[in-house]
Formats: structure tokens, C-alpha cells, sequence
């Protein structure tokens, strides 16, 4: 049974960081792409970030490119995304997701392209 488990969200303030983590199982981790989406109340669920089997290419929208940043442990079957300069406009419930890898980077942000999806974290900031 494939499962994706988010961790690591919780408050901060403005200008503060969070790093949230999401641990794999039931897949072979390293053959896919893993991503992060985020969905703030009343909003639609936008992409946020995603990363290839072995990290050598990754992908941020633009309003987090500069202050986000994404990783993966293969040997741990764990996905990271460090946060830094929040701002109140991040605040979203954060979901990590699982995709195969061989498709080009286009697939990556579209939301049907994956297969598995964890349940999320809640990131607040405040102001």
C-alpha cells in the first residue's frame, strides 16, 4: 500500500522558516518524481515545486523560486521542502505527491499527472 506522510508544518512568523518533510513507503522511491502542491482556503491548489528521481533537475513556480527549496534522500525514501523568508501569502495546507519519472518537465505541474497524494501539512504564517 503506497503511502505519502507529510511532517514538519505548523506556525511562523514572517520572515521565518519551516522545513517539512514527507516520508514514502509502498513505492520504489527513486523511480519517480515527487512534487509539492499547496491549497490556501477558498483558493485552488497550485503547484509549489517538484524534483526528478535523482535531483540533478527541480521546478518551482515563481512566486517561491527564491526562497523555497526542494530535496530528496533516496536512501531514506524521503522528500523535503525547505522554506525560508515566509510570507503570510504561503499559508496552505502543503501535500506532497508522487509521480513516475519519464515524463519532460511539463507534466510536473499538472495536478492529474500524479498518482499518489499524501493528506498535508498545515503551514501557517503570521504577520
Amino acid at each position: 500500500q503506497v503511502q505519502l506522510v507529510e511532517s514538519g508544518g505548523g506556525l511562523a512568523q514572517a520572515g521565518g522558516s519551516l522545513r517539512l518533510s514527507c516520508a514514502a513507503s509502498g513505492l520504489t522511491f527513486s523511480r519517480y518524481v515527487m512534487g509539492w502542491f499547496r491549497q490556501a482556503p477558498g483558493k485552488e491548489r497550485e503547484f509549489v515545486a517538484a524534483i526528478n528521481w535523482n535531483a540533478d533537475t527541480t521546478s518551482f513556480t515563481n512566486s517561491v523560486k527564491d526562497r523555497f527549496t526542494i530535496s530528496r534522500d533516496n536512501a531514506k525514501n524521503t522528500l523535503y521542502l525547505q522554506m525560508n523568508s515566509l510570507k503570510p501569502e504561503d499559508t496552505a495546507v502543503y501535500v506532497c505527491a508522487a509521480q513516475p519519472a519519464g515524463r519532460s518537465g511539463y507534466y510536473w505541474t499538472q495536478e492529474r499527472r500524479y498518482d499518489y497524494w499524501g493528506q498535508g501539512t498545515q503551514v501557517t504564517v503570521s504577520s
